[in-house]
């Protein structure tokens, strides 16, 4: 595996408008890019903190993956990011190790990093999303 750092943290939120103050007025966090990801049905808003960054979602569907989260266990962490390089090679070392995955190939995400997520089932509870930004 080549792991570089967390990426982001997601959270799932009923509302970016209603979530962000929080982040900006009480953190003094600064949201810095919103944009739908409509493959995804959902809705984002990022914050840097150092390397790393939150990320709030906001289902744009009741029946999308946030939609259905936020029904069955309200707002919260949704999931936790790693940034990694060779995203495919990752995955299929992973597939290799008999590690239940979501996505056995990567997808676009927000802010065009490619994604895969590995199932909770696997990961201890855990929703683990794996980034690439292949601009870097």
């Amino acid at each position: 595996m080549n792991l570089s750092h967390i990426e982001h943290i997601g959270i799932a939120v009923k509302s970016l408008k209603e979530a962000i103050p929080f982040y900006e007025n009480m953190l003094g966090l600064k949201c810095y890019n919103i944009e739908e990801v409509k493959e995804q049905k959902v809705k984002t808003a990022f914050f840097m903190i150092g390397q790393s960054k939150i990320e709030l979602l906001e289902s744009t569907d009741p029946d999308g993956p946030i939609g259905k989260f936020i029904e069955k266990r309200g707002e919260g962490i949704h999931h936790l990011a790693i940034a990694v390089k060779n995203i495919e090679e990752n995955l299929n070392e992973l597939d290799q190790k008999g590690v239940q995955l979501i996505d056995k190939t990567p997808r676009k995400g927000a802010e065009g990093l490619d994604i895969a997520f590995l199932h909770p089932k696997a990961t201890h509870g855990v929703l683990l999303e794996l980034c690439e930004n292949k601009n870097v």
